[in-house]
């Protein structure tokens, strides 16, 4: 197993970043900050690694010194440099150093470091807004059947007339809109003007054998896999489908094209909404799956390094209730989880 310590030059937006990244796909990691006592903080390091069987610990320190890779070498952890190379490590073989003109990208020896590598030159800490939606109600979402590629009900097609005039009400700035291959969520930003983009990785959660099916149903024909993924729903794959892990993998390229964006507006599925918000809201991924995320909401995000700040904009056009409760096949309106709102800063409108 790998064990990555990553030197971050006194940057707290990259640090606080990569620490949410990593944490979203399942990497062991932790964020560290020097206090000024840079023994005792490798120390602290050194001990995490040891206890946790940690992969990458991400330290956030003003003043790097040759101390951090040698007391680093000497306990079996790699040391990854990132900063503008103020700080020169002579002895230093793995790094990233950039300024306003150069980017420096030395001896990155393996995927994992690659893949921090990666997000890290993607991100751009400026301010910008990115908008969520799920498609308006469908015919499938009336009668409780999962999956499909159905129309649009009534109400779901009011949902995409309201739509452009909840996004003038709130902002002037063009957006780009992103939307997943099946039709109900064309059908939503069929309204709006602005430039749309078709993803694939943005398609529901594929139900496999179950797909079409309702929740009563599931319970009825496959009593066993209903019980396991109520278990472990982030982790139970339905068969011949998906896994909340399997969209987070798939999902993995949309967070690196969404960190290089401005103003995005993404119109998609329960299921990838959920995995989606829980990387901006730094949600456990046990908890994402059992998230409510109503139909007919517009929710607005303002990421920053520390939090993302939450504005949820009814449309007030009424939709039936997506949200099944654990241990339950019977849907029905849930407010979020406790821990979940102590991560928001909502404002509803």
């Amino acid at each position: 197993m790998e064990r990555i310590c990553v030197i971050i030059d006194g940057n707290a937006y990259v640090s606080q970043k990569l620490t949410r990244y990593l944490s979203w796909l399942s990497v062991e990691s932790k964020y560290f900050k020097n206090s000024g006592d840079t023994k005792a903080t490798l120390s602290e390091i050194v001990k995490w690694f040891d206890e946790n069987e940690g992969v990458v610990a991400i330290l956030d320190t003003e003043e790097p010194t040759y101390d951090h890779k040698s007391i680093l070498v000497d306990n079996g952890i790699d040391s990854f440099y990132i900063g503008d190379g103020s700080t020169v490590f002579k002895d230093h073989t793995s790094f990233i150093k950039f300024n306003e003109n150069n980017i420096t990208i030395n001896q990155i020896n393996s995927h994992l470091q690659s893949r921090i590598s990666y997000f890290t030159l993607n991100l751009k800490p400026k301010p910008r807004t990115i908008y969520l939606s799920r498609h308006g109600e469908s015919m499938f979402n009336v009668t409780g059947q999962l999956g499909g590629d159905s129309d649009l009900s009534p109400r779901g097609f009011a949902y995409a007339k309201k739509l452009p005039e909840l996004i003038k009400a709130d902002t002037d700035a063009e957006l780009t809109v992103w939307i997943s291959t099946l039709k109900r969520t064309s059908q939503t930003a069929s309204y709006l003007t602005f430039q749309k983009l078709e993803w694939k990785a943005l398609d529901e959660l594929d139900a496999g054998q179950c797909d079409g099916l309702t929740y009563q149903q599931v319970e009825e024909q496959f009593p066993e896999d209903f019980r396991a993924r109520d278990e472990n729903k982030f982790e139970y794959r339905y068969r011949g489908g998906e896994s909340y892990r399997d969209i987070i993998i798939r999902l993995e390229p949309i967070i690196m094209e969404l960190e290089r964006q401005e103003n995005i507006l993404i119109i998609t599925h329960q299921a990838v909404l959920r995995c989606l918000y829980a990387y901006f809201m730094n949600v456990p991924q046990e908890e994402s799956p059992w998230m409510s995320i109503p139909l007919h909401t517009l929710i607005k995000l303002e990421p920053g390094a520390f939090e993302t700040k939450v504005t949820k904009i009814k449309a007030n056009i009424p939709a039936v209730s997506t949200y099944k409760e654990k241990g339950t096949s019977q849907l029905g309106e849930s407010a979020t989880s406790t821990s979940s709102k102590s991560r928001d800063l909502i404002n509803n409108v």
